[in-house]
């Protein structure tokens, strides 16, 4: 027998939900067009081509469109473009179960993970770019009370330019350290101009000393006694579900406290004789597609990206009306693929994304079955009834009924003990029959 299979399509806001119902399970690949940036490595990988590339061109500058068209009926569910996303567009769920969470499938590693070094300070969470990073600091200056007295309103306080690496440990610590932010450039992650101290709000406490760790303040006063020993905490949390593996935070970071783990490795190149017909200042599609923000333009007014900031997902590429970026890929990082059924078909897919090319099964030979018509079964037309036989049949049938309620006729018949009682009901029964049947009693 073979198995009914019904799929559709729904659309949610930029969700776009493809569902497979079957009689042992629900799948549903939910696909958000607003997260994708059409670098097509799903693309490549798909075993059964139900994915194709849309207009990404256009889309990457201003058409509001998904950059991958899913064809329904070709795909089979399988989740690999889900677990192989770069940037999280797809989510595969099978019976309420997503398929990252499961060991028997394979995805795409990319994440960021804070090592002993990290003290943690401010720098990595404003230069993440899909905002990954959380960093929380406690207690800060205001549980010690007003900033300010009056009778400790005289002191002065210095920070050295030269030690100071703009951490913001300080700034996080006291409202009267102010940062003066900036935008993070690709070849200047830094994300703060400098540091300014308002010392009308300094009461010149001394707690900032121990708290900066490249002993760059200087503070002159009435020192804050305590007492118990002080010290400023903080917490780092990095979402690695938002995590691209850019690296950007371990690039801006002074102390070298963050692991990367990148989902590719590869080699990005311009390609100069196309580069007359970029014109950076008024394109910018591959900085609007860039999951890692590490285009920029140079001095001499060309397009330029930084390598290391970048994670190889082609986007760009895709991106590109004059053909002037080329990515390739030269490894990929995974989960252990374990030896299941289809581990092969997931080993090719993985090869296919440093290849760009799928090997598929052959399916020309394949000859399908003839579709078999099926042939409606009519209707069930009610015969027509006779009032005065219906009449007769009610009137046998509630002598039979009226016996049948009594409380002893029961108990016996279900005894088998009805003697001569089962006789008369049976009479009455076959007299009701041939009355059904438009006949007299025989």
């Amino acid at each position: 027998m073979v198995m009914e299979i019904e799929k559709e399509m729904e659309v949610e806001g930029s969700h776009i939900k493809s569902i497979q119902r079957s009689e042992d399970s629900v799948k549903v690949l939910d696909y958000d067009y607003k997260k994708c940036n059409g670098c097509g490595i799903c693309i490549d990988l798909c075993p059964t081509k139900a994915l194709q590339l849309g207009p990404v061109i256009e889309i990457a500058t201003g058409l509001d469109a998904p950059p991958v068209l899913i064809d329904l009926d070709a795909c089979v569910f399988c989740g690999m473009c889900a677990a192989f996303c770069p940037v999280d567009a797809y989510k595969m769920i099978a019976n309420d179960k997503d398929y990252r969470d499961m060991e028997e499938y394979p995805r795409l590693i990319s994440k960021a993970e804070p090592n002993e070094k990290c003290l943690p300070c401010a720098l990595c969470e404003p230069v993440c770019p899909t905002e990954a990073i959380t960093v929380v600091f406690y207690p800060t200056r205001d549980v010690f009370g007003p900033l300010r007295e009056e009778e400790k309103g005289k002191g002065k306080i210095e920070v050295d330019s030269e030690k100071c690496n703009l951490c913001g440990k300080c700034a996080k610590f006291c409202e009267a350290f102010l940062l003066q932010d900036k935008e993070p450039h690709p070849t200047d992650l830094v994300p703060f101009e400098q540091l300014l101290v308002d010392e009308d709000l300094c009461d010149y406490c001394g707690l900032c000393v121990g708290i900066c760790p490249e002993e760059a303040i200087t503070v002159e006063g009435t020192p804050l006694e305590l007492e118990e020993e002080f010290e400023f905490l903080g917490e780092i949390e990095v979402d690695q579900d938002k995590c691209i593996g850019c690296g950007r935070c371990l690039l801006v970071c002074p102390y070298e406290a963050m692991e990367i783990t990148k989902p590719f490795e590869g080699e990005i190149r311009l390609v100069e004789k196309q580069l007359p017909l970029c014109d950076p200042m008024g394109c910018h599609a591959c900085f609007n597609v860039c999951p890692a923000d590490c285009w920029y333009v140079g001095e001499d007014g060309k397009i330029k990206v930084e390598e290391d900031q970048c994670i190889f997902c082609g986007a760009c590429a895709n991106a590109c009306h004059c053909f002037a970026v080329e990515v390739d890929r030269s490894r990929v990082t995974t989960t252990k693929v374990l030896e299941t059924p289809w581990a092969e078909e997931w080993r090719e897919a993985i090869s296919s994304i440093v290849s760009k090319s799928r090997k598929r099964p052959d399916l020309s030979g394949i000859v399908a079955p003839p579709q078999i018509e099926k042939v409606p079964i009519p209707e069930i037309e009610a015969p027509e009834r006779d009032p005065d036989l219906q009449s007769k049949i009610n009137e046998a049938l509630g002598e039979v009924e009226a016996v049948i309620n009594k409380p002893k006729v029961r108990f016996l018949w279900e005894r088998d003990e009805i003697g001569d009682a089962s006789e008369k009901i049976a009479a009455r029964i076959k007299k009701a029959k041939a009355l059904a049947e438009g006949g007299e009693e025989k």
